[in-house]
Parts: C-alpha cells; sequence; structure tokens
C-alpha cells in the first residue's frame, strides 16, 4: 500500500533501526518505546489488521512467518531468556494506531501480570 509507513519501512523507502529481516518480516524498534526493549514486528505483506490478515489467503503463512521470527527477534534484543510480551492490537478501541498488522515485543523489565 503505497501510504502505508510500515511498507514503507519495510520496503526500506523510510529508515528504522533494524532488529531483524527476512523476505517475509522486518522487525524495528518502536519510535516511542513503552519498556526498554520495544520491537515492532511487520510483515512485508500489507495487512490492515489481524481479521484482515486472517481472511487473507496468504494469512496462514504470513502468520508462520511471524511466529518464526519471534524468537530470532527476542535474541537480539537479549530478552529471549528473561522473557517478554508478544502483544497485536486491533482496530480503533484495541489501540491500533497505524493500519498495517504488527506485533509489539516489549520487555527489559518484569512486566506486571496485568496489561492495564
Amino acid at each position: 500500500m503505497e501510504d502505508c509507513i510500515f511498507c514503507k519501512i519495510a520496503s526500506g523507502q523510510i529508515p528504522a533501526k533494524m532488529v531483524f529481516e527476512d523476505e517475509s518480516v522486518v522487525a524495528f524498534h518502536d519510535l516511542h518505546p513503552a519498556a526498554p526493549v520495544h520491537i515492532l514486528i511487520v510483515p512485508r505483506h500489507h495487512a490492515g489488521d489481524l481479521l484482515e490478515l486472517a481472511a487473507d489467503p496468504e494469512g496462514a503463512a504470513i502468520m508462520a512467518a511471524v511466529l518464526q521470527a519471534v524468537p530470532r527477534v527476542a535474541e537480539a534484543a537479549g530478552v529471549a531468556r528473561s522473557g517478554f510480551r508478544l502483544i497485536v492490537n486491533c482496530g480503533e478501541d484495541g489501540g491500533q494506531t497505524i493500519r498495517h498488522v504488527h506485533f509489539h515485543l516489549i520487555g527489559g523489565r518484569t512486566l506486571g501480570e496485568k496489561l492495564l
């Protein structure tokens, strides 16, 4: 999608502090971190949100690529052993601010049991 900031980051049009990338996924530091480690894991394939991705014929393969990237991103960020939280926001009420499905890998400190 030509006006999507995450598509532009994934294609290299906009620079980002990359942690990981392969043919299906990019992972980079969030500009407004919620914790010492806050990395966005973004499929290169554009889907507006998780529901749109689930309805996409390629959705299962894209989710598999994200799942395979998570341990590599966590290891690169230094939180694979200590632990982290993986969050996906879906829709406006779910807190999604950018209409491109993405996953927040958050860690680097002890996180409470509650999200709020």
